[in-house]
Parts: structure tokens; sequence; C-alpha cells
């Protein structure tokens, strides 16, 4: 890297950029900050989550015109990078330019079908060609995958029991976008100096040198659990962005039956609300219920669990292997597939019940020592560190 890049008497300067999903790369901005990084996030679309970034392009619902302002903000984008930061940090498995895209994908979704053959065409011809020119001017270049960033349904469907795309037929649309998943696994591969992912699962479908990180968009300065009396019926939340892939109709089912055999219950879907609105839900949950089909647990679980909220999700075990071995330990998360869920939530709601509370004290303290966005974002500034001079990366736990 060029050493004009890496002058010390300057904090290193990041560039976050370009999504806003799950506000991971927002909360490492904001963390490298307070240990003296120069960093902002630069998001293309807002969050409807209403997760903020330094710097927003479009607004919710952005028309035509907007969108053909974004394209040229990413040459903007380009040379604000070349010219004054020393890393650029994307995510969501996205660079700066466009991924290659499939007909029918949802990057063209509510294009006119003419708009659509000439984005494809255009995001052809970019094909993420910023990735090996910011190497080649010396900036390091990081990327963190977040999960259908870069997940395969056909791996899905040949490695795991339980997967969304086990419950539907394969169709030339995903298959293409297997395929446009796997060009960008392969171009990260072959340009980024660091390669994280938050789900385990990732490993599989990306370079061995990938590396676990943990979420890190939650600030227990602020997310702090507060007092709270048990419901005389346990109050479940669940919150389904996205309900094939959270799982919420194994939920519903298993809720169902449960009500059948007289266990009582009352049931809050937290669904169209800002990060801030869930919030207040989140704090009053007995038992929050995440996901059941991917074998993690998303930004929800970490949010809720710093709020002292016991959370349920499926725990792929045969992906634990990829996670440090204290983490694996440490983690609280209760864990239920869609096969279990009605018996895991009968045993916590009725013999169990009085032991939430520990769970939910568990979730604090994980949170604390394994989601600070200090600590992950003091880990991945030495990999910055690293590149810049040339390198490998070290531990990141």
């Amino acid at each position: 890297m060029s050493s004009s890049r890496k002058g010390a008497e300057r904090p290193l300067r990041v560039l976050h950029a370009p999504a806003a999903v799950g506000g991971h790369p927002q909360g490492l901005a904001r963390a490298e900050r307070e240990l003296g990084l120069d960093s902002r996030s630069v998001v293309f679309e807002a969050s409807p989550f209403g997760y903020e970034a330094d710097e927003v392009v479009l607004g919710l619902a952005p028309s035509l015109a907007d969108r053909a302002r974004l394209e040229a903000f990413r040459f903007r984008l380009l040379g604000r990078a070349l010219a004054r930061y020393d890393v650029v940090h994307l995510n969501f498995g996205q660079s700066l330019f466009p991924r290659p895209i499939v007909p029918g994908s949802p990057a063209v979704k509510g294009f006119p079908p003419p708009l659509q053959h000439a984005y494809r065409g255009w995001s052809a011809l970019l094909g993420m060609r910023d990735l090996a020119l910011l190497r080649r001017r010396g900036v390091a270049v990081f990327v963190t995958f977040q999960g259908d960033d870069v997940r395969q349904a056909d791996v899905c469907r040949a490695r795991f029991a339980w997967a969304p795309a086990r419950e539907v037929e394969p169709t030339p649309v995903e298959h293409g976008l297997d395929e446009a998943r796997r060009t960008v696994a392969r171009r990260f591969g072959r340009h980024a100096d660091g390669i994280y992912f938050l789900n385990p699962d990732l490993a599989r479908v990306l370079p061995t040198r990938a590396r676990f990180a943990a979420y890190a968009h939650v600030d227990t300065r602020e997310w702090m659990p507060r007092p709270r009396s048990p419901h005389a019926r346990p109050l479940i939340v669940h919150a389904p962005t996205a309900r094939a892939i959270k799982g919420t109709h194994h939920l519903t089912r298993a809720l169902d039956a449960l009500r059948t055999e007289g266990v009582e219950f009352d049931l809050e879907l937290v669904e169209g609300r800002t990060q801030a609105e869930a919030r207040e839900v989140y704090a009053r949950a007995d038992l929050v219920v995440d996901q059941l089909m991917l074998g993690w647990y998303g930004g929800l679980a970490v949010e809720c669990m710093a709020l002292g909220a016991p959370v349920i999700a499926h725990i792929r075990a045969t992906d634990l292997d990829v996670v440090p071995a204290g983490f694996a330990r440490d983690l609280p998360i209760i864990d239920a597939t869609p096969a279990t869920i009605q018996g895991v939530l009968r045993t916590w709601l009725v013999e169990r019940r009085h032991e939430l509370p520990q769970v939910g004290r568990r979730g604090v303290e994980f949170v604390r020592n394994w989601h600070d966005p200090r600590r992950v974002a003091s880990a991945i500034a030495d990999d910055y560190r690293a590149a810049l001079d040339g390198r490998s990366p070290g531990r990141l736990w």
C-alpha cells in the first residue's frame, strides 16, 4: 500500500458503504470513530427501519429519476474514495458499482421492462470494476457479507435440513441469482484485503480466508434492560421482516396448537415499524422468537438480548466451528427448529417460565461481551492497519 496513505500524523480514514442492512456498518463506523479513526458511513438508500447513517443518498421509495441520480453518484463516491480514504469497507456483499443482475432480480423491481434490460447491461459494463481500481490505487478493500447477499439456495438445499429454499421449488431466477452470488464471492476473493461474514453458514460459500464477525450495531450504553415484571399471560414477540425467511408460518402453526392445549400467552407481531418503535415492544417481551430457518440469529436478537429479553432461534450446531469457542459456549439463545418450536415454547411458557429472567440476564452479558461495537471495531481496525502495512490479518477475537 502507498505509504502516503498511512501517515502516522493522522487517523486512518475509512469509508463504509453502500448499504444500511441491519445498521451494522453504521454501528461499526461510529465505534471506529470512538477509537480515533476517521470513519464515515454512506448508504445509497435509506433504511426502512430508521437505521441512521452519516450520509444517505436516496430516501425511501426512490423514483426512477432518483435511481438515475444514484448511478452518477457512484462515480463521485469512487472519486472521493480514491482521493480521501485509506480503507473502503463495503457491506452486504456490494461494491460502489453494481453487482451482476439477472432477469427477475429484486434489483430491477419496479423498472419498466426496457429499463430492466438497460440496467442489466449497465451493471454488466461496470461489473464491480471499482474493486480492482481501488486496490491499484493503494486503498485497502474490506467487505462484510450479511446473509442473502451471498447465501445460495442450491447450497442450502444440499447442506441444511432447514432453509427457506427447501420450502419452494427451484426457478430459473433463483438459479441465476445463485450464479450471480458466486460471481460476487469470487470477485471479492480476488480483490478484497479482508472478508467477513455475520452468519456462520456463509463460510460454506465464501473464500476460506473469510472470517466470522459479530453484529456491531447495538451500543449497550444506549440499549439497557429495564425493570420488568412478568405478565400474567406471557408476551411472545416476533418481528417477521420476511415471513418465509423467518419461518413465521411454522411459529403461528405451533402457537395455534398450543392454544388448543390451553397454554395461555399473548402474541405481538412487529412489522412495518422503525427500530425505535420496535424497541418499545421488545422491552416488554417475556420471550422473543427470532428466526427458525437460517441456522443463526439476526440483529433483532442482539437488540432484544441487550434489553434483557430471552430469545429463541434455530442455532445450527454444525456451523459453530467457525465462531470462537468462547462465543459458542456463552451463546444464550434457546434453540428451536420448525419441528421443535411447539415443544420448546410449551417448555418455556409452562415448565420453565420462572427461568426466563435468568436467560434474559445471560443475554445482556453476552451482548456486552461479544457484540460490543468497540470490541468488534478494534479488531477490525487492526486488520485495516495490517492490510495497509502489507501484513496478513491477525486473530479477529
